[in-house]
């Protein structure tokens, strides 16, 4: 299967409600939010902190588009800062629980188009690595999300044009 599968865009057809989820939900003062650009990307954008064991910012959407069993890999076309970001995906509707994460780095206000193989997204929870747990069945995937942590204080910003499986 060669052919790629919108999940989502941000042009005037394609405007999802993303949830946030930042550290305060544990004390800490980072902030991150999803906003569209006029051009038809979403901006994925805000300040990690550090203090009060904090350290993460993120955001998440329902995935409304099903993806078709053989899908092998997840391409998005993003814009970056030069950080490392984790894309997630969940089985389940739940705020918390199991994330199946794969990394990717961002070349500093370059478009890229980022391929990353289901067979290498790791199940984690809270950020800990999970062993022991089912494979990623993409037929089950329900959501989608974007996180950045791994000690990275600062800024960030993050632009989105699609992404899609394949």
């Amino acid at each position: 299967m060669n052919e790629k599968i919108l999940l989502t865009g941000f042009d005037q057809k394609h405007k999802p409600e993303w949830a946030i989820a930042n550290d305060g939900v544990m004390g800490g003062l980072s902030s991150g939010r999803m906003d569209y650009q006029p051009g038809g990307q979403a901006l994925f954008s805000g300040i990690v902190s550090l203090e009060n064991n904090g350290g993460f910012a993120s955001c998440r959407m329902k995935l409304n588009t099903p993806i078709p069993p053989g899908c092998s890999f997840i391409s998005l076309r993003v814009k970056g800062d030069g950080k490392k970001y984790k894309f997630r995906i969940r089985t389940d509707s739940n705020r918390d629980g199991i994330a199946y994460s794969a990394d990717f780095s961002t070349e500093n206000d370059t478009w890229m188009v980022i391929e990353l193989p289901i067979a290498e997204f790791t199940p984690t929870f809270r950020g800990c690595t999970l062993n022991q747990v089912p494979p990623l069945d993409v037929t089950q995937i329900s959501q989608i999300g974007l996180l950045i942590a791994d000690q990275q204080s600062g800024q960030f910003s993050l632009e989105v044009d699609w992404i899609k499986s394949f």
